[in-house]
């Protein structure tokens, strides 16, 4: 799930104050490229007795495609995902320049200052900032189309170079005493066959888990993916995805899980002992 750290529509503790109400017992908050909003999450977490695992949502490539990785961190952020994070907050920087100049060229004038009033915040930019800009000055009719004519995959404003290979972030993570995590793997656009070639790339650098589920999925998919995970002895991890209210995913709400021999990824051990904390604080 995403806060207004990076580009959720709500603050960090809005957002676990939205989980509570859905009757959530654990969260992850996994901004993109940031962990600057788990501190004030993990004070409304306390507050309303949500276990809250820290995280965040790291853009990486593989064979030229932009793949996310998410980091679970139970002890919090540690070098060398610290220098891992400021990386990352450079390259943000670098390719929202990047996407303003294409988006200016295809009729977005001030491009820049635009998706900065939409961010609402000096956090470095995303592509959502620049939709919503998109949006606001009639160049599209709504989100959807602002991705499906400029900001989608293969489209003028999807700026990929600034990413590390999905080796390096996955290191980073694991060296840092967390668990890395594929994200989203139905919504790459992979064949069956690249896919897992892909689960084999992230596996060999140390990689230990795949979202199985999130948001709402093809029963029929979910199953094929379950099958990859359970081959590589992968942990299966779910979620919605959230963003904002009114979208598609809420806290909470996702596809069921089918029957997998794949074990959840809070067996983990890294993961394992949260529970137990979580138990005895509430």
């Amino acid at each position: 799930m995403h806060s207004t750290a990076s580009d959720g529509a709500l603050a960090p503790a809005d957002l676990v104050a939205l989980c509570a109400e859905r009757g959530l017992d654990y969260m992850a908050l996994t901004d993109h490229d940031t962990m600057d909003g788990v501190a004030e999450a993990a004070d409304a977490a306390r507050q309303a007795q949500i276990g809250l695992v820290p995280g965040c949502e790291l853009s990486t490539r593989w064979r030229g495609v932009g793949i996310h990785v998410v980091a679970l961190m139970p002890d919090g952020v540690r070098s060398p995902l610290t220098e891992g994070l400021e990386h990352q907050r450079r390259a943000r920087i670098e390719r929202a320049g990047v996407i303003a100049e294409r988006l200016e060229k295809a009729g977005l004038h001030e491009a820049l200052a635009k998706a900065r009033a939409q961010a609402g915040s000096d956090r470095p930019l995303g592509r959502p900032d620049f939709a919503r800009a998109l949006v606001d000055d009639g160049l599209v009719k709504d989100f959807a189309e602002a991705f499906k004519r400029y900001l989608g995959s293969g489209k003028k404003g999807d700026v990929k170079a600034q990413w590390p290979e999905i080796d390096e972030v996955v290191g980073w993570i694991v060296d840092a005493g967390g668990v890395a995590v594929v994200a989203h793997p139905l919504r790459y656009g992979l064949t069956r066959r690249k896919r897992g070639q892909l689960l084999d790339t992230f596996v060999a650098a140390g990689g230990q888990a795949v979202e199985l589920v999130s948001g709402q999925q093809n029963p029929d998919t979910t199953r094929d993916l379950a099958r990859q995970l359970f081959e590589r002895d992968l942990y299966a991890s779910m979620g919605s995805d959230f963003h904002f209210p009114g979208g598609h995913a809420a806290p909470g709400s996702m596809s069921l899980v089918p029957r997998t021999g794949a074990p959840p990824i809070w067996q983990h051990p890294r993961l394992r002992r949260l529970q137990g904390l979580y138990s005895q604080e509430t």
